[in-house]
């Protein structure tokens, strides 16, 4: 189920983003192309660095389930990790990566676009508290939890940016890490209250719908 849940939600944020790129590109609205790409900008390198380090943690998962066999050739696994160990590296190191993020992309506009970020992810937190059911209450305490201290870490990284690089700098990997996980629950929130929904209202693939609505599959990512 981790396995399952991190790999959906780096799916989303991939595709949230690439959607994003895509609005930036064609939208005929000068004002909403800019906004994508600034979005689009500031996630890029949190999909490549957040991705490639989960998906490490995601295969070596996948060799334990597999007990001793894990490192037998036959299962696949074992090539499964060599292959997901090198893309930390041929996309650029995740610290690459993670100084881009808070120096290019965060400090030089002030934590402009990662507010933006924050309040749209507050949207989604706001429509778990209309959600019925305990444990869309559960998702909505983690998400919460997981936006606040992504604001802390935006306000610090903006306020000491200019008179400490190197503190920020040394914890950039850390927080690249944590926009992963907290857009990547923010986006699995999303896929729950819209399952939710089309559950209630019997509409569509309702097998689908269950693996992303609490309690049956969804486990929220906490940070």
């Amino acid at each position: 189920m981790s396995m399952k849940a991190q790999t959906e939600a780096m799916r989303a944020l991939a595709y949230v983003v690439a959607s994003a790129m895509d609005i930036a590109r064609r939208d005929p609205d000068a004002g909403l192309r800019a906004k994508h790409q600034a979005f689009a900008d500031m996630m890029i390198p949190v999909v490549k660095g957040w991705s490639t380090e989960t998906c490490i943690e995601v295969a070596s998962v996948g060799i334990q389930v597999h007990g001793g066999m894990g490192y037998v050739e036959e299962t696949g696994a074992a090539q499964l990790m060599r292959d997901a160990r090198i893309t930390t590296i041929y996309e650029g190191t995740t610290a690459i990566q993670s100084n881009d993020l808070v120096g290019r992309k965060l400090a030089r506009e002030g934590g402009a676009t990662a507010r933006e970020v924050i309040k749209a992810m507050r949207v989604v937190e706001g429509e778990l508290a209309q959600a019925q059911g305990e444990d869309m209450a559960a998702i909505r305490t983690d998400l919460a939890a997981g936006i606040k201290a992504v604001e802390d870490c935006v306000d610090w990284i903006v306020v000491n940016y200019n008179s400490d690089i190197k503190a920020v700098h040394a914890g950039s990997v850390l927080f690249l890490k944590l926009m992963g996980i907290v857009c990547g629950g923010w986006q699995m929130a999303r896929a729950a209250l819209i399952a939710q929904k089309r559950l209630s209202a019997n509409e569509g693939d309702a097998s689908f719908y269950r693996q992303r609505s609490p309690p049956r599959a969804f486990t929220p990512i906490t940070c």
